[in-house]
Formats: C-alpha cells, structure tokens, sequence
C-alpha cells in the first residue's frame, strides 16, 4: 500500500477540504483536521499542513495537489552508522513492532521495555504526537506525549523492578539475558493483542547479536522468532522503536517518582560520582535492606557508596 505525505500551504489545506467534501469520514485522531475516503485511497489533513495519502490511488489523488510527492523510506542503516540486520527497501512506512529499554546503566530504579505496534496507517498519526528519536527529546516531554501514544498503539509495557532485579542477578542472570527475556515478554504480549493482524516485520533496538539474543531465551517457553530483524540505533530505523523508546522511559520515570516518594528525597538517575554520594546518604539514614530495594544492588557504585558511608 502507497503510503505519500505533502506539506501544503493554508490555501491549499481550504481547497482539499472542499474538493473532498462528499467523501468526508470522521476521525478524531490528535492532530488531523480533515479526513476523506474514496474507494480506493483514504486521505488525511493534519494541523501541521501535511497531506496523507494512503492505498492504490495514492498516486493518483497525491498528484492533484504537488505532483512531486514521494513515497516515504526507510533511512539506510549505514547511512545512520547502525549495526545489525539489513532492513528491507520502504521499511520506515511499513506496518513495524518494535521494542527497546531503558534504564540497564542507572544504579537507582527498575529496568522497562516497551513493545509498540505502529501500522503503515498511524507512522503519520504517532509522528504528529511528537515521536522522534527520544534521546532527543526531554524527559518532561514524553511523560507529555506518552498518554497519547498509549492511546493510539498497540503496546505493552514491562518493569523489572529492584528487589526482582537483584534476585536474578544473584542466581547468575546477567543484565543481557533480563533484557532478552523481557524484549520476548513485551513482544509477546503485544503479539497476542494483536490477534489475528500480524506485524510485517518485527525490531528489536539490538543489544546482543543474533545468536546471543537467541541463546539467552533458549529455556523461555514461547520464543518469538518471525519476522524479527535486530539493529542499533533502531529508533532512528522505525518509529515504533522510537515510540517504545519514549514509553519504556515514562514507565522509568513514573517508578523513579515512586522510589523517589519513598525514599524521602528525589533519586538521581545515572550512576555518577553524585549517585555514590546520594546512597550513601540513604544507606546511612534508612539502612542497608532499604537501600538494596530501590538500587541495582551489584553495581560499583555500592562499594563506593559503602566507603563514603
């Protein structure tokens, strides 16, 4: 399915409404502000300006207003400087479910993975919420966009919180194989929502090769396994990575805000030198049991933190 965006002027924006006007379809998405269909194309006018065409007569419908218009396409992995699978032709406007984490190098809070499912139909809608590369937006601006996009995917959300965390550490899990287990939960999860639709391809922000990945969920009861591609940098590949990006790190920020209210002072993220001094602090006012339930208990910044103590 054609899948083409224009950015048009106000005036034009007026003269697709009107020129449209009989095929007009209701559709409360955020951002759009205009929507039409016709037998054999949907068309969509967001506040932005940009003009979205979706299916056979995309071509067709997308020349009466520019006659310029591009389908959209994947950015090439070499070009972003990512490592991993080969991506196929146009896989930026394909149907994608991606994954990624966030929170392995922090000493205070959980790990969280996030799985979002963005069809070809919503990149345009999930892009107009704000979706970019998250390690380019700030904090306070996905907690602001997250409930949206909540909203609007497919999704699933893991937190592996502390007092978890440590127990599998200390019966030899390394941070990898948590990561794994929970990236095929997350998917899986999303998977079984889905029903009976399926992904054309599913991403995986890459954190361990291929058979790495795969050797860490060997004992996993349902593995999933089609149509999986792994990269680096894959928020940059596919805006469901991006998208899952942006809610693993709101799920990490709201469990912050929760360790943080019971701790009595707010938790620095990270693992800094002001980390060491900060759980120190804790470790000497609310004890050692206490401090091991809201840190990732075997990282350096216990024995420093231990000394400072």
């Amino acid at each position: 399915m054609s899948n083409i965006v224009l950015l048009i002027s106000t005036n034009m924006q007026k003269e697709v409404i009107t020129y449209y006007a009989s095929n007009f379809v209701e559709r409360k998405a955020p951002g759009v502000v205009f929507a039409a269909k016709l037998p054999d194309t949907a068309i969509t006018l967001y506040k932005s300006g940009k003009l979205m065409f979706q299916g056979s007569g995309a071509d067709r419908e997308a020349a009466r207003w520019g006659g310029s218009a591009q389908t959209a396409s994947s950015p090439k992995s070499s070009s972003i400087g990512a490592k991993g699978d080969v991506l196929p032709d146009g896989f930026a406007s394909m149907s994608v479910l991606g994954s990624d984490e966030t929170g392995t190098g922090d000493y205070f809070g959980p790990i969280t993975v996030a799985a979002v499912y963005v069809p070809a139909s919503k990149i345009e809608l999930v892009n107009e919420l704000g979706v970019k590369d998250s390690k380019m937006l700030t904090d306070d601006y996905m907690r602001r966009i997250a409930p949206d996009l909540r909203a609007a995917c497919i999704h699933s959300v893991l937190i592996l919180r502390n007092e978890k965390y440590n127990a599998l550490q200390a019966k030899g899990y390394s941070q990898g194989k948590m990561k794994a287990m929970m990236h095929n939960k997350a998917l899986g999860h999303t998977l079984s929502k889905m029903a009976p639709e399926k992904p054309m391809h599913i991403l995986i922000d890459q954190f361990a090769e291929r058979g790495v990945y795969y050797n860490y969920l060997k004992n996993e009861k349902d593995i999933v396994r089609e149509n999986v591609l792994l990269s680096t940098k894959a928020e940059q590949l596919h805006v469901s990575v991006a998208t899952a990006s942006i809610l693993a790190r709101a799920a990490f920020l709201k469990e912050m805000d929760r360790l943080s209210e019971l701790a009595g002072i707010e938790l620095l993220k990270g693992a800094s030198a002001k980390v060491d001094a900060l759980a120190a602090r804790i470790w000497r006012g609310q004890g050692e049991e206490f401090l091991r339930s809201i840190t990732k208990w075997h990282f350096a910044n216990t024995e420093k933190a231990r000394k400072i103590k």
